[in-house]
């Protein structure tokens, strides 16, 4: 697993569209009773608070996206569609509302434990292959909305990963998965090229006039249905 010292907050603490394509090859770990599993991550999405149409935070402040406010390298955790939990890490000066959305990864520490969290995965590319598949292998929930990502005493951190770092010519961009609107053509996806954990790309499909100040997001790769309003993207 390499160092086990967490990546610092001023890794944190620039640009979203700075910090989200460095998040490939990183390493998610949480730390439970039952035994650690470590995520390696291979996609994320960025979204840039009140100037990002597909943003939970485009509105402003509310208490249930009040972490993406800062300080940066917080983890901000959301529930959807009455049944996902989607885990962010928190980008930027207090304030500015940005944050990265952990896609899909590949475990790489407590498989096994991750299988028993993940009954239905068919194979170990499926265990963390997208935002609500990530934190169910993970065991995360929102005991950690606001919890401190840069502490190395905390049991959910980020690892700056084994090995070197993936170069430009792996690393990919596109618009991001079921984001409507205004903020649906934002390259903002970033992903690892030739992963088979990457989450397969869809668009949000709009049968009703979109709403531009909200983004759609299906955690499990699947376009919104007409029914499923709000946005779910952080």
């Amino acid at each position: 697993m390499g160092t086990t010292d967490p990546l610092p907050r001023d890794f944190y603490d620039r640009p979203v569209l700075e910090v989200a394509p460095d998040l490939i090859g990183r390493v998610v770990r949480h730390t439970s009773p039952e035994g650690p599993v470590a995520v390696r991550l291979t996609e994320v999405e960025a979204y840039a608070g009140e100037r990002d149409p597909g943003s939970h935070a485009f509105r402003g402040r509310t208490p249930r996206n009040a972490v993406m406010f800062g300080p940066a390298g917080h983890v901000y955790v959301y529930f959807t569609y009455g049944m996902h939990w989607c885990m962010n890490l928190v980008c930027g000066p207090p304030g500015q509302a940005s944050a990265v959305l952990v896609r899909a990864g590949e475990v790489v520490e407590g498989e096994d434990l991750a299988r028993v969290r993940r009954a239905t995965a068919r194979s170990a590319r499926e265990l963390a292959r997208g935002p609500a598949r990530l934190t169910v292998a993970l065991g995360v929930g929102r005991q950690y909305d606001g919890a401190d990502a840069t502490d190395a005493a905390s049991s959910l951190v980020v690892l700056p990963g084994d090995g070197p770092r993936p170069g430009p010519d792996r690393l990919r961009r596109g618009p991001r998965v079921g984001v409507a609107g205004e903020g649906a053509a934002a390259p903002w996806r970033f992903w690892l090229d030739g992963e088979p954990t990457v989450s397969a790309y869809r668009p949000a499909v709009s049968r009703r006039r979109p709403d531009p100040s909200s983004g759609r997001l299906d955690p499990t790769g699947r376009p919104a249905g007409p029914d499923q309003r709000g946005a779910t993207s952080p």
